[in-house]
């Protein structure tokens, strides 16, 4: 059953989730599992991966848009394509994937935005409502 890990941010802005979000990639990245990245737009998944390029220079993550070519251990995707990853999946989207129940982890990056808190309370209920044991950790 997929572990679900919700991150509770003290910032309220998207900077600060997409900033945690890169870091923990990098954290998870570098234990050897394989991470695929949810977002709401393509317009939203270009910008993330650009910044998964320059959010620490000293690092190198490698990462692609899915259906780049060859898989890499880190993909961002931004439709109903999740590829063959199973590892974790880090959700900035505003829903639930539909795929999320076939990986062994689900990250949820929380921000102290009203619309983010409301979106992230009912993706909280809809874990909690099926079972998935959960997480909260407040950072």
């Amino acid at each position: 059953m997929t572990q679900v890990d919700f991150y509770i941010l003290p910032e309220a802005t998207s900077d600060a989730r997409w900033l945690f979000a890169c870091r923990l990639i990098d954290k998870v990245q570098r234990m050897g599992m394989r991470v695929l990245v949810a977002m709401d737009t393509e317009a939203d998944a270009r910008q993330f991966d650009e910044l998964l390029w320059t959010f620490k220079p000293e690092s190198f993550i490698p990462h692609q848009l899915i259906n780049g070519g060859k898989p890499a251990p880190v993909e961002i995707t931004f439709t109903a394509d999740a590829g063959d990853h199973q590892g974790l999946l880090l959700n900035l989207s505003k829903t639930t994937p539909p795929y999320f129940s076939r990986f062994e982890r689900l990250s949820e990056v929380v921000i102290q935005e009203q619309q983010s808190l409301q979106s992230s309370r009912e993706r909280f209920s809809f874990y909690k409502s099926r079972g998935y044991p959960i997480e909260t950790r407040k950072l």
